[in-house]
């Protein structure tokens, strides 16, 4: 683990992670959402190398506090395409270890259903998915 990140770098890669988690969520607030929260949150502790080191320190700094799902989506949304674009920069490697650690996180929210996820989830997947490729 040789790259550096400054205190605001890991704020912005908690907020876009769990943020992507907590985007899930309230999606599926009509379901499970607890459910969906856990799943997700368990599959970011399961991240590796320096992101994994990241994300498991106390999220100290991170604002989910939105009032309603578009508030939190405007917090979380660019984060997504900013901790990408830091990445790629500092770190292209752990830039897609990101990507599928966000991805594998909001695929485990989406599955706390029988079957295939509501509308909703999946049209929440799709913004997540987009704002990570936006980068």
């Amino acid at each position: 683990m040789s790259l550096t990140l400054s205190n605001q770098d890991r704020i912005t890669l908690r907020t876009a992670a769990y943020g992507a988690v907590s985007l899930m969520s309230a999606a599926d607030a009509a379901g499970r959402p607890h459910r969906a929260a856990t799943h997700g949150s368990i599959a970011l502790a399961s991240a590796t190398g320096l992101v994994g080191h990241v994300l498991a320190e106390w999220p100290k700094g991170v604002n989910l506090r939105g009032k309603s799902v578009a508030e939190l989506a405007d917090l979380v949304l660019p984060a997504l395409t900013a901790a990408m674009s830091l990445l790629k920069r500092r770190a292209p490697a752990e830039a897609d270890n990101f990507r599928r650690t966000v991805l594998v996180a909001v695929e485990a929210a989406a599955r706390t259903h029988q079957g295939q996820p509501s509308p909703a989830l999946a049209d929440m997947a799709r913004k997540i998915t987009e704002a990570l490729d936006a980068a």
